[in-house]
């Protein structure tokens, strides 16, 4: 991780659970890191308790489901920070709904979040390179084993994850074939201890019966960033899923 340090990384996502993790453990490298969250106080939260840290955590407040918030933020990064190096995409939203019944605003949500908006960041994370001149770029797709297999109840939102698999294998073809040595990785974790649930308005009795499967912690998902990124230059992890022990899925 030596050679990161001092290069700015974008991470949303990064008010609570797995992004603020990232976001915590990438300072502690030595990074500068822009939190994009819509919860900034949150991020601003997480600044302060790092401020001994070897890095330092810019919050900015941005709803990544918005162009023109994406845009503002990147730019932001671009004018005090120089430019984008590293890209987190951790952002991320489930709901428990049928392909039956709907409703459609939930769809519609889970895709505005975990594919348009990951797309969006992309796009600008690869511009700033781009006019950075950085060649040695890192993306990373915080993805689910729901992006590989179908979980009873959450199909639609598996298909974004599967949409999630696909994007990260297309952007790496289109990198290819652009002779880039920026490298894309898609992460896929089981079931981790987060927000996500409540933040995805499950009820009670649904997040009461999860509470006793084997999981993850963020930390082990940031521990999980941190190894794909002190992978020698020419070496890409292309996929990284990881799992507690025990889970069934």
């Amino acid at each position: 991780m030596e050679r990161w340090s001092g290069r700015v990384a974008v991470v949303t996502g990064a008010s609570s659970g797995i992004g603020a993790a990232i976001a915590q453990e990438l300072v502690k490298k030595g990074l500068k890191v822009a939190g994009l969250a819509r919860r900034v106080e949150r991020v601003q939260d997480l600044a302060n308790s790092l401020k001994s840290a070897p890095g330092k955590l810019y919050p900015i407040k941005c709803d990544v489901t918005k162009q023109e918030e994406v845009k503002e933020a990147f730019k932001w990064v671009k004018d005090n920070l120089g430019g984008t190096d590293i890209l987190v995409n951790n952002a991320g939203v489930c709901s428990i709904n049928t392909l039956a019944d709907g409703p459609v605003e939930n769809w519609r949500k889970i895709y505005d979040l975990n594919v348009l908006a990951l797309s969006m960041c992309t796009k600008e994370a690869l511009q700033s390179m781009k006019e950075k001149g950085v060649d040695d770029g890192h993306i990373i797709h915080i993805n689910s084993i729901g992006g590989h297999n179908i979980l009873d109840g959450v199909a639609m939102y598996c298909s974004s994850k599967h949409a999630v698999t696909a994007l990260t294998e297309g952007l790496r073809r289109e990198l290819v074939n652009q002779k880039s040595k920026i490298r894309v990785t898609s992460l896929s974790p089981g079931g981790v201890r987060t927000e996500i649930g409540e933040a995805s308005g499950f009820k009670p009795e649904v997040l009461e019966a999860f509470k006793d499967n084997p999981i993850l912690e963020s930390e082990d998902i940031a521990d999980a960033v941190l190894y794909v990124l002190g992978t020698p230059p020419h070496v890409q992890i292309h996929e990284l899923i990881i799992k507690p022990v025990g889970e069934s899925i």
